[in-house]
């Protein structure tokens, strides 16, 4: 089961909100705390992991467009973590099992460039020494990423 279905079936269960399905990227809002995001898994075979990509708008803190992603499996932790889109390169911030883009410029630079592309890839080095390579389609990202963003905009 995908992740976006999961989350999908989940909402009724948990005061979780499902916006909208788009394509590949689901759109959903929490209450508490009040935050509403994009989210879809990568292309490929199936992970125990549970890998995503989400672009996540959290109005309290006054946060629109941030990216988060949960690798398929654990980094190096020497590795750094680069996303791709197109001939985009962006270098993001990593923990263990998770990237983030460094700053707010950056999380702009990528949902832009989102926008025109067709996919983006996550890549790292995993703690076995073996290539981490997550892929995902962007088709319906878009519109998703501006569903989530309304979805939590100030009434």
């Amino acid at each position: 089961m995908s992740v976006v279905l999961a989350l999908a079936l989940q909402a009724a269960f948990t005061g979780r909100q499902a916006i909208g399905i788009y394509a590949d990227w689901g759109a959903f809002r929490d209450a508490s705390p009040a935050r509403c995001f994009a989210i879809a898994e990568p292309l490929g075979r199936k992970r125990p992991t549970r890998p995503f990509a989400s672009v996540a708008t959290w109005p309290g803190a006054g946060l629109r467009h941030q990216l988060h992603v949960h690798l398929s499996r654990p980094r190096s932790g020497n590795a750094k973590v680069t996303l791709s889109i197109g001939q985009r390169r962006f270098d993001l911030l990593a923990g263990p099992a998770d990237a983030w883009s460094p700053d707010a410029a950056t999380d702009t630079a990528i949902v832009a460039a989102m926008r025109g592309g067709r996919s983006m890839s996550i890549e790292t080095r995993g703690r076995d020494g073996r290539p981490v390579v997550d892929v995902y389609a962007l088709q319906g990202a878009a519109t998703a990423i501006d569903a989530a963003a309304v979805g939590c905009a100030k009434r």
